[in-house]
């Protein structure tokens, strides 16, 4: 039984991260956006002369660049790079698929099992089981995810800059190689606090909302209980993870220098960093992408699963 729900899990999770990964992509390119521009105040000497041959310094105040909306961001990377862009990184999302959401699928399946009284579990219960199926799947999965945040940022570098990753297998690789083993967990702390709160918001609040729909009689079991409750999961998913997720992503995807100073010191350094250069509100950045991938995401992952469910029911 235990083994069924990661099978199932792994399934939903793998089909519903394929057809949604052109905009998890553009999520992750919005969330970079203004990073390497922090905006420094340049003075520039600018000359005033005077009857009295004196002149006057004007600090001139530094050009800020409007944020640019998931629509924009999309046309712009078809242009540029092309339409197989937005599938960089695709293999390492099978993989952080197959590592990541089929471990936390299959354990919260098996803590669900274990923790019901009567066919229920209490919402308490739900989440609890959520942020340790979240925390053990983060664990699993951060290399593959770091992979993917790494292909999905290349495009937007220089040329000269960009790393050309053919592969999630040579991504890891070249990682171990030139950086070392430790870099495959690089920003695993942020990785697992967010996996922890996706996972306990989504799986959880999906549970609790179809509950909730079968019991005051609004729908019956079929696709528009399934549609309705993961969309709604999806939103709380989102709102709940949003900043964690933007500073997991600054994180995995800098670029250190041998001998040279990183760009963060860590997560609390990089989430302090962005507020004062951009903001408090650049921690949701890419939030409409989000809900836009984490939305019709969540939908896949739970119409699949309920699918796959009744393929395996008599297994």
């Amino acid at each position: 039984m235990g083994i069924k729900g990661f099978v199932e899990g792994g399934i939903a999770s793998i089909i519903a991260g394929c057809s949604t990964h052109p905009l998890d992509l553009i999520k992750v390119r919005m969330q970079l956006q203004g990073e390497s521009n922090p905006a420094p105040v340049r003075n520039i000497r600018s000359e005033l002369a005077f009857h009295n041959g004196s002149s006057i310094h004007v600090a001139q105040a530094p050009q800020i660049k409007p944020r640019v909306g998931p629509i924009s961001v999309g046309i712009r990377l078809v242009q540029q790079e092309g339409v197989a862009a937005l599938f960089s990184g695709i293999s390492a999302t099978v993989l952080r698929q197959t590592l990541y959401s089929t471990t936390r699928m299959g354990l919260y399946d098996i803590l669900k099992q274990k923790w019901s009284i009567g066919g229920n579990m209490p919402l308490s219960r739900k989440i609890e089981a959520g942020l340790i199926a979240g925390a053990v799947g983060a664990a699993v999965g951060n290399p593959a995810d770091v992979a993917m945040v790494r292909m999905q940022a290349d495009g937007r570098l220089p040329p000269a800059q960009r790393r050309n990753y053919k592969s999630v297998v040579d991504a890891i690789s070249t990682m171990v190689k030139q950086e070392g083993v430790t870099s495959l967990w690089r920003g695993s702390s942020l990785t697992v606090n967010r996996a922890m709160l996706v996972t306990a918001s989504q799986l959880a609040s999906y549970d609790q909302f179809k509950e909730m729909i079968l019991e005051k009689g609004v729908m019956r079991d079929g696709l528009g209980t399934h549609v309705t409750a993961s969309f709604a999961a999806g939103f709380v998913a989102s709102v709940a993870s949003n900043p964690v997720d933007v500073i997991k992503t600054r994180v995995m995807n800098m670029r250190v220098e041998p001998g040279a100073e990183p760009p963060y010191s860590g997560a609390l350094d990089c989430a302090l960093k962005t507020v004062r250069a951009e903001g408090p509100m650049a921690l949701y950045k890419g939030f409409i992408p989000t809900i836009s991938r984490q939305g019709p995401f969540t939908v896949v992952l739970f119409v699949t699963l309920e699918q796959v469910r009744k393929l395996f029911k008599d297994y």
